[in-house]
This record gives C-alpha cells, structure tokens and sequence, in this order.
C-alpha cells in the first residue's frame, strides 16, 4: 500500500514555472520601435527648438507665427525622415544596451542600485550617440534650412539628399562635427532620463502602490525624469545645433566653433548664459513627451508580446 506521503506528493500539481525574461531580440526591436513612434509624435517641438536656439545665435528673434506664415505646417516636420532614421540607431542602442547592461550586471552583484544605473546609462548613451551622429547632423540641417537667408540656404530635399551632399561637399567628418556637445548630451541624457527613470518607476510604485510597469507609473516616471533631463542637457543641446549648422567664417575660412567648453563658454560670455536656455519650453515639450510616449510604447509593446508569449514577462 502506498504511504500517505507518497500520495500527497504524487496528488499535488506541479509547481509553475517561473517566467524567462525578454529576448534581446525583442528588447532591442521594442525600443527601436517606440523610440521610432515616440519621435513621430514630438518632432515639431524639436523643429520649434532647434530654430529657436539658432535664432538667437544670429541675433535674431523666433517667432511660430512667422515661421508658420512664411514656411506652412508642413515645416514642423521638416528633417522628420532624418530624426526617425536617427532614433533607428539611437533608440534601439541606448535603451537597449542600457537594458542588457544593467541585467548584466544585476546578473553578476543580485543588485541594481543607482549608482550602476548611472554607469551603465552614460556608457550606453555615449555609444549610441556616437553611432547616430551622421543622422543628428541631418536632423539639425534640415530642420533649420528653411530659416537661413535665402544666400545660405542648402535647400535639401531629402534624407538622402542630405546626406549624400555633406559628405560629398565636407567630407565624412562633416557628420561628427558636433559630437563632443551630442555625445556629451547623451551621456547625460542616460544618466537622468534612463537611469533615473528606471529609478523614479521604483520610487513611484511604492510612493503610489501602483505596479512598476503600469502605463501610470511609467507616465509619472518618464514625466519627471524628462524634465530633470532637459534642465540637464540644454546647453549642450544649444552647443551641439551650432556646431552642427556652422559655416566657415568667409574671411577667416575658420568656423567659430570648435569644441563643447569652447562653444558654450563663447555663447555664455557673448551673449550670456541663458541664451544656452533659448526655446528651453519646446525643448522639454520634445524631451518630455518623446520620454512619456516612447517608454509607454515601449511597455504597450513589450505587454503585447508577452500576452501572446505567457512564457515571458516584460521587463
């Protein structure tokens, strides 16, 4: 006969089985995508920013009204092509290897304080910058061109168009002039929009008893961190649209800006330090809203895989 232990254990069901985290396959294409999407929906106010930092470095004054008048709608989303291609590179690699490092690491210490968020989010955002450059350059000229007298203006068509005529024009180091200020931002940028976003979803969930991936949670998270991020970056924001829309000086045949300090100091002593802030509101409307809507299409994304994988569970 069959002893009662040997029946109670043949009789209980199995215990489930604990859930795989995300592909990286899937982890890379979520973020590439929502940071694709989420860049659709604020490009106007990056257009709005660019040409109003620009403005005042010619000593000009911005005005939307006039803008719309002279150019139409449609010119909120000039450059738009170039900013979608960029986040192709820049999304998918920042959010992503920010993502793997940090698992990487957790994997390694059974920790993930803020202090290895803050390492993995400026490495991350370093490279990924550095790789997107070509695209940013793109972006802040085509954005801008319209703007420029008529004797200045490059009339791109295209991306393409764009592209192919910097390089052939100035020569591949043409994409990564500016890069210091881009790659400097973005390490910032993966310090206080990645890393404490990351952080802000701990602190909201259990401040507001709500999950940690919940659409609100992540609402709250990503509208925090954008804003902390804009205040953060927005000089060298400023610093890197003129390095990357300069022309030589006619003259000199020199161009006026030449490095990240030596940029924002010559703006700061010139025309003092908060011009750096110009078309700060349509900057943090860009880094706040590309914040809130990239990371919850992210979450819509990564939930909807999941629903039809149960194996996994989002991240």
């Amino acid at each position: 006969m069959m002893s009662p232990c040997l029946i109670a254990t043949s009789s209980s069901s199995p215990p489930l089985a604990a859930k795989e985290p995300l592909p990286k396959s899937v982890i890379f294409a979520t973020s590439g995508l929502g940071g694709c999407l989420g860049w659709v929906v604020v490009h106007p106010f990056n257009t709005i920013a660019v040409r109003s930092n620009l403005a005042s470095a010619s000593g000009q004054t911005f005005s939307l009204q006039k803008m719309l008048k002279q150019d139409g709608f449609r010119s909120l989303y000039d450059g738009l092509s170039a900013g979608v291609a960029r986040q192709v590179f820049y999304a998918t690699s920042r959010f992503g290897l920010f993502e793997t490092g940090r698992d990487l690491l957790h994997s390694y210490r059974g920790k993930t304080d803020f202090a290895a968020r803050v390492g993995v989010g400026a490495i991350t955002g370093g490279i990924a910058a550095y790789l997107s450059c070509p695209m940013e350059v793109c972006v802040v000229r085509m954005s801008n061109d319209k703007s420029l007298p008529l004797d200045q203006r490059r009339n791109y068509t295209s991306l393409y168009d764009t592209f192919t005529r910097t390089l052939r024009e100035e020569g591949i180091g043409a994409f990564w002039r500016g890069s210091n200020p881009f790659v400097t931002r973005a390490m910032l940028v993966g310090v206080f929009q990645v890393a404490t976003l990351d952080q802000f979803k701990d602190f909201y969930s259990q401040a507001l008893d709500q999950t940690r991936n919940s659409i609100s949670n992540v609402f709250c998270a990503a509208m925090t961190s954008g804003l902390i991020y804009s205040l953060a970056t927005m000089p060298l924001e400023a610093a890197k649209n003129r390095m990357a829309s300069q022309t030589k000086d006619p003259t000199t045949g020199k161009l006026p800006y030449t490095g990240t300090i030596q940029t924002v100091t010559k703006v700061a002593t010139e025309k003092g330090f908060m011009t750096l802030y110009n078309g700060f509101f349509p900057y943090y409307l860009r880094c706040g809203g590309h914040t809130v809507s990239m990371f919850i299409i992210v979450q819509m994304l990564r939930d909807a895989f999941c629903a039809y994988n149960p194996q996994y569970r989002a991240h």
